[in-house]
């Protein structure tokens, strides 16, 4: 839990105005699946910054960097991640990423005889969001978020996606 708190002050130091490039706010659906043993259920806040493309990693596209905050509305997992992101268009635009989680979900969850939980309070954060930039200020974006560890920290490793809708505000 002091991971948790260490980054949620790194989330609020690096979105102030004079850093940050974009800031945004969205409501998901929380462990959306097709499988019918659900690991959670319900919604969640979500809220990240969206940092300007980093000129010195210009060799792969420059991408941006991202913080993102994870709110279940349900008592469900919370989680904190940090990654780069890269925009590909300008008003109608793709912005895949990937990124590292921490999580404060269980370590042991079984529903219906099956081990559900993530496997690893550590976990990748990759996402994709599809999303139209109404003016020089505003964007609207579709998104989905996945964490999963990909067995490397354990051999337990269910994943768990969430998908939502968020608006975003540039600063400056």
């Amino acid at each position: 839990m002091r991971a948790m708190r260490l980054m949620a002050l790194a989330i609020l130091a690096a979105a102030s105005p004079a850093r940050a490039d974009m800031v945004w706010a969205g409501l998901y659906q929380h462990d959306v699946t097709l499988s019918q043993t659900k690991f959670e259920m319900g919604q969640d806040i979500k809220a990240g910054w969206i940092g300007d493309p980093l000129s010195g990693l210009r060799l792969i596209g420059r991408p941006a960097p991202h913080l993102i905050a994870s709110k279940s509305l349900n008592g469900g997992t919370d989680y904190l991640a940090a990654g780069l992101n890269w925009t590909i268009g300008s008003t109608l635009y793709v912005r895949p990423g990937i990124g590292v989680a921490l999580h404060d979900g269980p370590s042991r969850a079984y529903r219906q005889g099956r081990r559900v939980d993530l496997g690893s309070p550590v976990t990748f954060e990759p996402e994709l969001a599809g999303g139209w930039r109404v003016d020089d200020r505003l964007a609207i974006e579709a998104s989905w978020i996945h964490l999963s560890h990909a067995t490397l920290f354990s051999r337990q490793n269910r994943g768990m996606d969430s998908l939502g809708l968020r608006l975003l505000f540039r600063l400056r």
